[in-house]
């Protein structure tokens, strides 16, 4: 878990140092830049920050090299500073910054401007870091330090400002305090009213309502013109998460998660085989709530996303899963239950309906059942039966035995369709049985005859 968790968190220094190797193939550097948020997806944290901005002057002029101070009562593994124009925050970059701390800190480029942003270089826990700011010579009247900062992995905080500083001899236009809020919010606790009349449902139990059962995992969709609204809610000590597959295999899913980070949710889309960031900006209206160990959260997406191969066109129908497990950080582990899968595959923007599903497969219900009757109703009695010598009913439960142990046996591979790489020791175990359990007629069929001389045969029947 250690090794995921750093590797999570050098995520965006990864990005951040590929801007100024590749270049702009795809124009995500540059809304990068303007928007401030880290690549590897979540929603900013709206709480008042830890850290903050500092700068050396209240005044500057064409040409000044002006120290900005980053620092925090709390360590951070990450930051991205820049300078913008007070009337314009949500424009270009203004000026240049030279290094005073290479060794933690470098250089970016945004729209074509040479070292207009400043980020770290690795994941190390730092407090304060400087930087020095240069005022060129077309500096706006007004001008302002903006910086994201993150404390670890999917909790940050996007643009946090510095105090204005004026350039000299200009009088500067009033300006609007500018406040940065997140899309996601808390919201009301959701409900299965209007399940199968106004929107589609998965209950786990079936018939569950999530407004009053602690124990009810609810996934609803609806249409509402040219998205869909999803709610999601499940008893989790760290996600719940829904999938859409084309079967009923997890890999190649489109998935979306719902973790909780401290009391916090952050609401995020995901590609089960590869787990990757999509824009933000594909999920809207996001609300959350987390209340008696049940987290819940609602968004919005369009119906289709073009541009986005990994986010299936929810015009199709697909298998739906439900799965949950724990987190740490913001980053989840593998469910330890298998997921609740519709027995069928949903219409997303089809009419409302109550779907169904199970945890368990029919096929591999068998499979269980299979090996309780050769447990309790033939191992058992094949010995007592052959300790008390009762030849024909001891000779047909073992046929019974070697039956139910090839279909119990079987089962598991007609539903996968091969082996499984991640095969668990109760696979080993299976094979093990189903070896000894041929083996065994094979031995009968070479016994001595009654009157000879049995001896081990005896012994191990305790005669």
């Amino acid at each position: 878990m250690a090794r995921t968790h750093q590797a999570a968190t050098v995520l965006w220094t990864a990005l951040l140092v590929s801007w100024t190797v590749t270049g702009y193939k795809n124009g995500k550097v540059e809304k990068a830049c303007d928007t401030m948020v880290p690549g590897h997806g979540g929603h900013p944290n709206t709480t008042t920050s830890p850290y903050t901005l500092n700068v050396g002057t209240k005044t500057f002029k064409s040409g000044d090299h002006i120290k900005v101070n980053l620092s925090g009562l709390q360590h951070f593994e990450g930051f991205l500073i820049e300078a913008r124009d007070t009337e314009d925050p949500a424009g270009l970059a203004v000026g240049s910054f030279t290094l005073i701390s290479p060794e933690i800190s470098q250089l970016l480029q945004c729209h074509s401007i040479k070292g207009s942003a400043v980020s770290h270089t690795s994941n190390t826990k730092l407090t304060e870091v400087g930087v020095v700011w240069t005022a060129p010579a077309d500096a706006p009247p007004t001008v302002h330090f903006l910086a994201t900062v993150v404390a670890h992995y999917s909790n940050f905080w996007v643009k946090i400002p510095s105090p204005v500083i004026t350039q000299d001899g200009v009088t500067p236009n009033p300006t609007t305090p500018t406040t940065f809020t997140s899309a996601s919010t808390e919201t009301t606790a959701f409900s299965s009213d209007g399940c199968g009349q106004e929107k589609s449902c998965l209950l786990d139990p079936v018939h569950c309502n999530p407004a009053t059962d602690t124990h009810c995992f609810f996934l609803s969709y609806r249409t509402e013109g040219s998205s869909v609204q999803f709610e999601l809610s499940g008893p989790a000590p760290g996600y719940v998460s829904f999938a859409l597959s084309e079967d009923k295999w997890m890999g190649n899913d489109d998935v979306y998660l719902c973790v909780n980070d401290g009391g916090r949710v952050s609401v995020e889309a995901a590609y089960a085989t590869g787990r990757t960031h999509p824009e933000i900006a594909e999920l809207s209206d996001v609300g959350w709530r987390v209340a008696d160990g049940v987290i819940q959260c609602r968004f919005r997406r369009a119906i289709s996303i073009p541009e986005d191969p990994q986010r299936f066109s929810l015009n199709h129908s697909y298998y739906l899963f439900i799965a949950h497990g724990a987190a740490e950080d913001g980053l989840i582990h593998k469910h330890k239950r298998q997921p609740l899968i519709s027995a069928q595959r949903q219409a997303i923007t089809g009419p409302p309906e109550i779907a169904t599903g199970s945890r368990s497969p029919l096929m591999m219900k068998y499979h269980v059942k299979s090996g309780n009757m050769l447990l309790f109703y033939t191992e058992i009695l094949v010995i007592i039966f052959a300790r008390y010598d009762i030849g024909n009913v001891h000779h047909s439960l073992m046929m019974l035995t070697v039956i139910f142990t090839f279909v119990g046996f079987i089962l598991p591979f007609i539903y996968r369709g091969h082996w499984s790489r991640g095969a668990s020791a109760h696979a080993g175990l299976g094979c093990t049985v189903m070896s000894l359990t041929v083996i065994q007629p094979i031995m009968a069929f070479f016994r001595p005859s009654p009157d000879s001389s049995r001896y081990i045969h005896n012994y191990c029947l305790f005669d």
